[in-house]
């Protein structure tokens, strides 16, 4: 098997993986909308907002990610993806002050990656892709 089709299988199970995280974290703001308030307020220091904006924040969350598995406008939705993430992982840093009480924050550091990968290899992302 060559390096580039290697690559390109590498960086599609990467794509579905991260995918799969980005959609359960989507899923949360339809299926538990106080869940998505207590994270917003706890991490990013938002309050007060209603059942019905998670609902439209998590419809342009859906799209963005449907995009980005379906490698559409890769240049925008692998960087959307890459942002969120960024942000919810930078958001956690009183977390990782108490690393042995908050382990599973420290999962975010290999997805983050796993997104600046899919994003600085974007060209390289080609299989099973729209773009």
């Amino acid at each position: 098997m060559s390096s580039d089709n290697r690559i390109a299988i590498a960086l599609l199970v990467l794509r579905i993986s991260v995918f799969i995280v980005m959609l359960m974290w989507t899923l949360d703001k339809f299926v538990k909308p106080d869940h998505a308030a207590a994270v917003y307020q706890n991490f990013y220091l938002i309050s007060g907002l209603s059942n019905q904006i998670f609902y439209i924040i998590g419809a342009i969350q859906l799209i963005i990610i449907l995009g980005f598995v379906a490698g559409f406008q890769k240049r925008w939705t692998y960087l959307l993806v890459l942002f969120f993430h960024a942000v919810s992982t930078f958001s956690s840093f009183r977390q990782y002050l108490a690393p042995f009480d908050n382990l599973l924050f420290f999962a975010a550091w290999p997805m983050l990656a796993a997104c600046f990968t899919l994003y600085y290899l974007r060209d390289m992302d080609t299989l099973w892709t729209v773009d």
